[in-house]
């Protein structure tokens, strides 16, 4: 019998893992490596968190986010990072703010120094988990029991690296609410009336975008399929269904490209005001994040269940997701972090 089982060798899982040093640790993953999403974020150098770290650039409880950052925060996670001999830097270019790492493989190593006290169970699939004055956690290999389980399994998007929704079928089965998912941090499709954008395909510009009372400010992309790009992505955080409002020019100087400048005449387009209502998105396929999740009101400061001891849930599979820019891995990392200090704390 193991004291603690992690689902999931992602961001939030090691983290908490990394941070329980003196347990008896198995981590499960359906992947045959460790932190695949890791490895492949931020084109391979992981943008791991953001200079500007503010509850405001997330989609959730904001009380629960600064609860949790008040504990852990960017500044702490650097620290951390600085500790175990890795050294990110900061890019402003992409998304202001953002902290990249050389190689994402910098912190996958990091992580496996900090894992070692954990038995690893690789290309294994959690099939059930049931209580009894103990879990039980039937996977498609063996049986594995634990004194206390964390969820750290992560949403639906990048199915071809493991995603599944093992973890809200936990969080349905433990009589949690689970909010409804949706892909984030990705491409709108458009409908008839914004084919144009379409024809500019490959072309990108600086936008400021307003859906209701947010505006995210960044590069915008046209696609094949429609409008990408850093402010987009962010931008798919928020909407829901209705209008978005962009701005193609929003400084002094901003820079369009001939070919932008030739159909928005021809359309006679509003180039600061141009009001559209995205036909939908790309998909789980190309989000980077899925929004909704585990309900916060069922979830203890402690990221310990409030239905279920010894439950606990953590990282992207809460209702809690950030815009682009490192916001998202920052969750994961700060709330991996409180997880286990509570865990060590309460015993």
């Amino acid at each position: 019998m193991y004291d603690i089982v992690v689902i999931g060798a992602g961001a939030s899982g090691l983290m908490t893992a990394a941070n329980l040093p003196h347990k008896n640790i198995c981590i499960i993953d359906t992947n045959s490596k460790i932190a695949q999403k890791i490895k492949i974020s931020g084109g391979g150098k992981c943008n791991i968190t953001n200079k500007y770290l503010t509850s405001t650039k997330y989609l959730g409880d904001s009380e629960f986010i600064n609860k949790t950052f008040q504990q852990f925060d960017n500044n702490n996670l650097l620290e951390f990072l600085h500790k175990n001999k890795v050294y990110p830097t900061l890019v402003e270019k992409i998304v202001k703010g953002t902290y990249f790492c050389n190689s994402s493989d910098d912190i996958i190593q990091m992580f496996k120094k900090l894992t070692k006290h954990c038995d690893f169970k690789l290309d294994t699939k959690v099939l059930d988990i049931s209580y009894d004055e103990h879990f039980i956690i039937d996977t498609n290999k063996t049986q594995i029991r634990a004194k206390k389980v964390i969820v750290s399994s992560g949403g639906l998007s990048y199915a071809t690296i493991g995603a599944s929704k093992i973890g809200f079928d936990i969080a349905q089965k433990f009589n949690h609410t689970v909010n409804r998912l949706n892909p984030a941090l990705v491409g709108f499709t458009v409908q008839k009336e914004q084919f144009w954008m379409k024809e500019l395909s490959g072309l990108s510009i600086d936008v400021k975008i307003t859906i209701d009372d947010k505006i995210i400010e960044g590069g915008m992309l046209f696609t094949h399929k429609g409008c990408s790009g850093p402010a987009i992505l962010s931008a798919s955080l928020y909407w829901q269904k209705g209008l978005i409002s962009i701005d193609f020019a929003p400084y002094k100087n901003s820079y369009l490209p001939k070919r932008f400048k030739k159909v928005i005449k021809e359309l006679d387009i509003d180039i600061h005001n141009y009001s559209f209502a995205p036909a939908g998105n790309f998909g789980y396929t190309k989000a980077e994040v899925t929004k909704g999740g585990v309900a916060i009101e069922d979830i203890k400061d402690s990221f310990e269940s409030k239905l279920q001891k010894d439950l606990y849930f953590v990282g992207e599979v809460l209702d809690i997701t950030g815009e682009l820019g490192g916001y998202n891995f920052q969750w994961a990392f700060s709330s991996g972090y409180v997880c286990a200090k509570n865990i060590i704390g309460n015993n």
